[in-house]
């Protein structure tokens, strides 16, 4: 590769990841926050937050990485246009081509990111994700870990804690099981401890008392013990089994679905392949928009600043066609062709921009400036 591709090439990269690092702090900030209550109500640590938030980036990169890549590349051409370097490079006779060479290697880079994400990181992250919420709300265990309040993990049971030790230890612990109503039984420990078990989740209680009453309250037996083990699973439900959401399944699973399936739901996995595929095809339409967004047209800082928002508007535009797309072939198979057509037309517009057509090109601009 010529030196002043490499050099276009690591001057368009550096504002790409700039932009797809602030894309993605923003957007994984607001999608972080829907696991903020699950996380503290179930007792969770900080590691396990920050493993479920990590699994949400390959879905959020999808979206992100060909809009970074449009807005660094606009910002990079913009501001070497500025700088005038596009003009001396073209008067040492780099061509359009040659410019466009490193743009579409830079496309062409970030469109294999984007698959990767797409196609294997993000079902295999939404699979694990899912897993992992799905494994910490059936452990009714980590829902007691609120130490001072009265929990109630399930209908019937109430739980108190006032007090957890650093390595996990209670003191003063209350469980009052009112599943039968005539009978409620309460039980009163000194000092105990949660634990998982192969078995499922126990309060093991140390040093406390059973108390029962029976005949509408009338009666009541005490029963001290030493160690009792309360078992805290009964309370839990079992984990509901559904169907695979379409962000969780591979391709092929899309492509080829359980024919068992309703045609509705066959439709949105046909849709939902279809807009995989085609996303990291907008790279390349938004390398080519930029491009001529940049290189043509006159150099006034007016009329730059206009085809710099037209650009924006013209990608921005495009790209929310291609999501609205995605609700139109769930109800008909037929308009898939769509989710090719659109980047088609971004790449063919840009195309006819770049190889003549309105508005008149830069070049001659900069060389009857060179004339005067």
């Amino acid at each position: 590769m010529p030196r002043l591709s490499f050099y276009l090439l690591k001057q368009m990269m550096g504002p790409v990841a700039l932009f797809a690092f602030l894309m993605t702090c923003v957007i994984w900030l607001t999608q972080s926050l829907r696991l903020l209550d699950l996380i503290i109500n179930r007792g969770q640590s900080a590691v396990t937050f920050a493993y479920l938030t990590m699994l949400i980036l390959p879905s959020l990169l999808v979206i992100i990485l060909p809009l970074a890549y449009f807005f660094g590349t606009l910002y990079a051409l913009s501001k070497l246009n500025t700088d005038s370097e596009l003009v001396v490079m073209a008067s040492a006779g780099f061509s359009r081509s040659q410019l466009a060479v490193p743009t579409l290697i830079g496309a062409a880079i970030v469109m294999v990111l984007t698959y990767v994400c797409g196609l294997y990181l993000m079902p295999a992250g939404q699979r694990a994700m899912n897993e992992k919420v799905v494994d910490i709300r059936a452990n009714i265990g980590t829902a007691l870990l609120n130490e001072g309040a009265f929990n109630t993990p399930a209908k019937g049971l109430t739980v108190f804690i006032r007090e957890i030790d650093n390595d996990g230890g209670i003191h003063g612990a209350l469980v009052h099981d009112n599943r039968t109503p005539k009978f409620p039984i309460t039980y009163l420990a000194e000092s105990g401890r949660i634990v998982q078990t192969p078995a499922g989740a126990r309060l093991i209680m140390v040093d406390g008392t059973i108390e029962q009453s029976s005949k509408g309250g009338a009666r009541l037996s005490v029963l001290k013990f030493d160690r009792y083990v309360f078992d805290l699973d009964q309370f839990s439900s079992p984990a509901p089994v559904s169907e695979r959401a379409t962000n969780e399944r591979y391709l092929g699973e899309l492509l080829s679905p359980d024919p068992r399936l309703k045609p509705r739901i066959r439709n949105a996995y046909f849709a939902e392949a279809n807009n995989r595929i085609s996303q990291p095809l907008y790279c390349i339409a938004f390398a080519l928009i930029a491009l001529a967004a940049v290189i043509r047209g006159r150099r006034g800082r007016g009329a730059h600043l206009l085809r710099m928002t037209f650009a924006c508007f013209a990608a921005t535009g495009l790209r929310i066609a291609g999501y609205g797309v995605q609700g139109l072939a769930v109800n008909d198979p037929a308009y898939c062709v769509l989710f090719y057509l659109l980047p088609l037309i971004g790449i063919v517009a840009a195309v006819f921009v770049l190889t003549g057509g309105h508005p008149k090109p830069a070049v001659a601009d900069v060389s009857a400036e060179a004339a005067a």
